[in-house]
C-alpha cells in the first residue's frame, strides 16, 4: 500500500471566489488515491454554479455520486458530508483525519476559525484540527485584505495554521488559467506531503 493510499484528507470548499482551486485539489487528491471527506458550504455551492459549468446537484448523496463519477473515484474513496452531520469522523478528535484543507477559504470562515466558532461542520472540523494540533491549511482568495483579514490570518498562523493565499507565481511562464490553478494546488499538495507532478520544483529541469 502506498503512502498516499493511507492518507485521509478533509477538504472544505467555502464561499470565496476560486472554487476551481478546491475542485482541482479534489481531483488531484482522488487521483493520488487519498480518501477525502468533502464539505461544501451553501455559499460555495452558489460559487461553483456561478464560476463553473458544473451542474452541481443539491442533494448530498447526489453530490457524492456526481464527484465520484466526475473524478473517477474508487468506491468509498470520497464521502461528501452534510453541514450539520455532527456524527461525522471530522467532528471528533478521536477519529478525524490528520490533515485538513479549506480551499478556497472565505473571510467569514477565517474569522470563525480564528475565534473558535463551531456553527457548522466545516468550522467544527477546523476547530478539531486546531485543538488536536493537526495540519490545517487555509487558502484565502480575497483581495485586497482588510485589517480584519490580516489579523485573523496572523492569529491562525500563530496557532500553527498554514496560510497559503491563492497567489500563483509566474516564474514558470504559465500559458493558461489551468496552469495558474495548478501552481496553487501543487503547493497545497506539497504541504500535505502528497506526491505531485503538476509543477516542477525550482532548480529542476
Amino acid at each position: 500500500m502506498t503512502q498516499s493510499k493511507q492518507r485521509t484528507i478533509t477538504l472544505a470548499i467555502t464561499g470565496a471566489s476560486g472554487a476551481q482551486y478546491g475542485l482541482r485539489l479534489l481531483q488531484c487528491l482522488l487521483a493520488a488515491d487519498c480518501k477525502v471527506y468533502l464539505m461544501i458550504s451553501s455559499a460555495a455551492e452558489v460559487v461553483i454554479r456561478t464560476e463553473t459549468d458544473l451542474d452541481l446537484p443539491r442533494d448530498i448523496d447526489e453530490q457524492q455520486a456526481f464527484f465520484s463519477s466526475l473524478f473517477e473515484a474508487d468506491e468509498d474513496q470520497l464521502q461528501v458530508l452534510a453541514k450539520d452531520d455532527w456524527f461525522a469522523a471530522v467532528a471528533s478528535g478521536s477519529s478525524s483525519p490528520s490533515s485538513m484543507v479549506i480551499c478556497p477559504a472565505s473571510g467569514g470562515t477565517l474569522s470563525a476559525i480564528a475565534h473558535g466558532a463551531s456553527n457548522n461542520l466545516i468550522e467544527r472540523a477546523a476547530d478539531v484540527a486546531l485543538k488536536e494540533r493537526r495540519k490545517l491549511i487555509v487558502v484565502p482568495r480575497e483581495t485586497p485584505y482588510s485589517e480584519i483579514h490580516l489579523e485573523n490570518m496572523l492569529k491562525l498562523t500563530q496557532m500553527g495554521v498554514v496560510v497559503l493565499p491563492a497567489s500563483p507565481g509566474f516564474y514558470m511562464q504559465p500559458q493558461t488559467v489551468e496552469e495558474l490553478i495548478d501552481f496553487i494546488v501543487a503547493r497545497i499538495l506539497d504541504q500535505l506531503g502528497v506526491t505531485q507532478e503538476l509543477m516542477p520544483r525550482w532548480g529542476e529541469d
